[in-house]
């Protein structure tokens, strides 16, 4: 849903951190390319995906005395789709990301891919609006549970994944849903997960999350029996 800005201010303040000179640019973080005639985040997604990466790895490199494998095996666990996914729920970012009505009965706003993508498109909006200082002190505030709960994080499905898949360098996991039934107040998701190279699995729950954590358990048994 689209809020007024003041309101944006306020969620800002509250969830983020920041306060932002510029409300066009946290709009602009917030909408998805569903929205026609709006401008949306793809283009800061870009630039917020190099500047976490950026910040991330100096932290790391400053607190984890570890060979380079290591090193990168943390850094993707903490700046690829399900870590930033983890942070925009924390935000509350599936309730105001600003989508198309059908997109968002497909699930959208809760969407891995998508809410990860918003979440390094707003760590642009505070880079373009406040600079190098408020960005990496605003990646170093979100990102620092993350790191603290590192082994634990990696314990789920989608997580491991991701990694798997990472140290082949296969890419991010991809998860689209492919079928969606029952009414609102009690929706079934089916999920399918693919990475290059390998044939999709499916899984199905009663809400995304949970069919994409079934997708991905499918998945890992298959590529890792």
């Amino acid at each position: 849903m689209a809020l007024s800005d003041p309101a944006l201010a306020d969620w800002a303040h509250a969830r983020l951190g920041h306060d932002f000179a510029d409300l066009g640019l946290l709009d602009r973080a917030l909408t998805h390319a569903s929205v026609k005639g709006a401008p949306n985040y793809q283009r800061l997604e870009f630039l917020g995906d190099r500047v976490l990466g950026c910040v991330v790895a100096a932290w790391l490199h400053a607190t984890h005395d570890e060979p380079e494998g290591r090193l990168n095996r943390r850094f993707h666990a903490l700046v690829e789709g399900v870590a930033n996914a983890r942070v925009a729920r924390a935000w509350g970012v599936p309730d105001i990301a600003r989508l198309e009505p059908m997109a968002r009965h497909k699930g959208l706003h809760e969407s891995d891919n998508v809410l990860g993508d918003i979440a390094e498109a707003v760590v642009a909006a505070v880079f373009l609006d406040g600079g190098w200082d408020a960005a990496d002190a605003f990646v170093r505030r979100h990102w620092s549970a993350l790191l603290a709960d590192g082994p634990r994080f990696l314990a789920d499905p989608k997580s491991r994944l991701q990694e798997w898949s990472l140290d082949r360098r296969l890419g991010t996991p991809r998860y689209l849903v492919i079928d969606r039934r029952g009414p609102d107040h009690a929706p079934h998701f089916t999920v399918e997960v693919s990475v290059p190279g390998h044939d999709a699995a499916q899984g199905e729950g009663n809400n995304k999350q949970e069919a994409e954590k079934a997708a991905a358990v499918a998945l890992l048994a298959r590529v890792t029996a």
